[in-house]
């Protein structure tokens, strides 16, 4: 998942930053906090062993106030309103609040404390506030609006646009005008409530749902209740165990390291559905942590919110400035795979059934036992073990072949680097140079799973790329992920879902990192929802190849290189599950925009209104949503609302453009420069559907998603 645009995120608990790790000392000038000081670190990057938590608070205020005095430059400017003193202005204002915000809004989804949450929690009213100071400014809005009619309304021949200038110009103007800037006094006073008890909810939203997930767990005492489960979950609940102070006995917790082998293997039913039902009450437990009343206003003043600005609801509002375009569009893609997919899912849960009648269990298919008779089905139909895989996946491995394939397609080098500070002693940086040694960009990456950050993967930035006075500004790049810990007898070992799930977040690196563009706000991933996902998506493919599989599977004892037999069946069992991986997918899509598409306010209780959703698209019991309402964190605290099917429109998009190295090599140079050049390097400097044919040469096709998941 790509976490460009969530600065506004949830805050999640547990460490403090100045708990980082000391790895050198950072000299700052002009200032005593750290956070406002010039950055005199290698690259500039932040310096996180000199920032406490009490400098947020006072930085983050400082930079709005900064950024007012560039507004208001802006606006009593005695010149006539032109693109570089208005729109160029206006892009490159507020720098000192981006550089402290994307400090702090990181740190609190990764290794935040109970200081962070109270600092975020009292900064987000603030911080709507001088959102809406900007783009409710009349003065401001009128000369932007001067600029984009100078230039709409016959053009401007003397000084005529790039692409690039041009689609700076259209988002600037598009963004005042969505923003509320056409409304009346009174409906813009409106919307600045709505926009500031929003920003608290989502917050509230996260914060809830994190405290949830570190409250939970599961407190094993007897070593047959470990039956079924593989030596190193065992081990690593034991591991568990003890840092909790529970020495000798096991521990499951719900992180989905932890949770979903558990629910894999695990041969205790019982126990299995404990752990499914804390999994899938989260933020639905009737306590202090209950997501439920926060769900229902959520959705309700986003609704309000876009009839305010003239929407049918929050879906049409969002979807507009997307590739989807509008409701209608989506809904006809998501209800065009829903029924191939409900259709094989039936056949897998009958498959399922059938198994557990030969074990003498008569009970219903329940999500809880579908992955652990899948499993079982999955070694007795492919010979195929999971556990098979994950001793040729250590996660150095892994990584290894992740830098591979992306010099082999676009010829970078990466390159460890120790004296740059970090904010957690876990977390490793990297140098990205082109072949000639040429800086590109540093990456942060950050792997393992722990209490001071919420759940998930994803990518983000401390700082974007952008042109300065005619020279490439690099940008600072993180990937964040949570997968399996190592223990003291092995490394990090991953299944090859966590393989893919590194392949997909490095293909958003990458968009980062390769990012060659002017202005900042056009940079990188900063492009519709359902385009961002075509370069990490498009990255999972070649996990999957054995060309690729033997370039960094190897056993991380032997250093043998996976087997031929062993690839062979991965291959045979790629679309095995597939109904069911497809249907939970698409149900969890469809329940977003069913919260997203509403014209009149949810009075039902919250679960009412999901069950009933899910019974009017015909979900069977043995399936759930991928998210409940309580727990679905992309659409209710971090950026996807009426855009979770994203992933599913770009898998059209690189299912198709993967096809233009399957059908001729995998490593294509000639395919991978024009992806780099038309989609990598590009931003959101042009149309995502332009970009695309560029790259193409033709409209995408859906045939190939299809082939790929079974479903044709």
């Amino acid at each position: 998942m790509n976490k460009k645009t969530f600065l506004i995120l949830t805050t999640v608990v547990g460490m403090a930053v100045t708990s980082c790790k000391k790895e050198n000392t950072v000299a700052t000038s002009g200032h005593d906090n750290p956070l406002i000081a010039n950055w005199e670190t290698p690259y500039q990057t932040p310096p996180f062993e000199l920032i406490k938590n009490e400098h947020f608070e006072p930085a983050i205020l400082e930079g709005i106030k900064e950024q007012q005095k560039e507004i208001d430059a802006i606006v009593n400017s005695k010149e006539p309103a032109t693109f570089e003193n208005t729109i160029v202005a206006l892009d490159n204002s507020g720098g000192l609040l981006s550089k402290v915000a994307s400090v702090f809004y990181n740190l609190s989804s990764t290794d935040t404390n109970d200081t962070l949450q109270k600092i975020a929690q009292d900064l987000a009213p603030k911080m709507s506030e001088h959102s809406d100071n900007i783009n409710l400014n009349e003065a401001l809005f009128k000369r932007v609006k001067k600029v984009y009619d100078d230039y709409s309304i016959g053009g401007n021949e003397k000084t005529p646009l790039t692409t690039e200038q041009k689609m700076l110009l259209d988002n600037t103007y598009k963004r005042f005008v969505r923003s509320g800037a056409n409304l009346s006094a009174t409906d813009k006073d409106k919307l600045r409530k709505l926009n500031s008890e929003l920003s608290l909810l989502n917050l509230k939203y996260g914060d809830n749902l994190l405290a949830e997930t570190n409250a939970y767990e599961l407190v094993i005492d007897k070593k047959e209740d470990l039956a079924g489960l593989p030596a190193e979950i065992i081990e690593a609940a034991a591991v568990e165990a003890k840092a909790k102070g529970k020495e000798g006995k096991w521990v499951f917790t719900l992180s989905n390291s932890s949770v979903m082998p558990f629910l894999q293997y695990s041969s205790n039913r019982d126990l299995r559905q404990t752990l499914w039902n804390a999994y899938q009450k989260r933020g639905n437990n009737d306590n202090q942590y209950d997501n439920k009343e926060v769900v229902k206003q959520i959705a309700n003043l986003r609704m309000e919110k876009a009839q305010l600005l003239g929407y049918k609801n929050h879906a049409a509002y969002v979807l507009e400035e997307s590739m989807a375009k509008n409701p209608e569009n989506v809904n006809a893609l998501l209800n065009k795979l829903w029924l191939p997919a409900l259709e094989k899912a039936k056949v897998e849960s009958s498959d399922i059934a059938a198994m557990m009648r030969k074990e003498g269990i008569q009970e219903n298919v329940t999500p809880a036992d579908w992955r652990y008779y899948s499993e079982k089905i999955r070694k007795e139909r492919f010979d195929l073990d999971e556990q098979e895989m994950k001793p040729y996946f250590s996660i150095d491995q892994v990584r290894d072949g992740v830098f591979q394939v992306t010099e082999n397609l676009f010829g970078l080098k990466f390159k460890e680097v120790t004296n740059l500070p970090k904010y957690h002693n876990e977390v490793t940086t990297w140098e990205v140079t082109e072949q000639d040694g040429t800086l590109i960009g540093i990456l942060y990456m950050d792997m393992f799973p722990r209490v001071s950050k919420r759940g998930g993967a994803w990518m983000t930035s401390f700082r974007d790329q952008e042109m300065v006075d005619g020279k490439r500004r690099i940008p600072v790049i993180s990937i964040v992920c949570n997968f399996t810990k190592p223990t003291a007898d092995a490394p990090a070992l991953l299944t090859f879902d966590e393989v893919t799930t590194y392949f997909h977040e490095f293909g958003h690196a990458l968009h980062g990192l390769l990012s060659n563009v002017n202005y900042k706000s056009l940079a990188g991933t900063n492009v519709s929802r359902d385009f961002v996902e075509l370069p990490s998506q498009i990255m999972e493919n070649w996990a999957a190849e054995p060309e690729v599989l033997k370039m960094f599977a190897k056993h991380y004892k032997t250093g043998e290189v996976i087997p031929d037999e062993l690839i062979e069946k991965m291959t045979k069992a790629g679309t095995f599950d597939q109904g069911f991986a497809t249907t939970e997918y698409l149900a969890a899509s469809l329940l977003d925009m069913q919260y997203h598409t509403i014209d009149k306010p949810i009075t039902t209780d919250v679960n009412t209104f999901e069950l009933n959703g899910m019974k009017n698209i015909g979900l069977i019991e043995a399936i759930i949503p991928r998210y409940g309402s309580t727990y679905f964190s992309h659409i209710f605290s971090g950026g996807y609302s009426a855009g979770y099917y994203s992933y599913i429109w770009s898998e059209v998009l690189d299912s198709d453009a993967f096809d233009a190295f399957k059908s001729t090599t995998l490593f294509n140079p000639e395919k991978a420069k024009l992806f780099r050049v038309n989609i990598l390097e590009k931003g959101g400097t042009e149309d995502p559907a332009v970009l695309y044919r560029n790259f193409r040469g033709a409209e995408p096709k859906i045939e190939p998603l299809l082939n790929k998941r079974g479903l044709n």
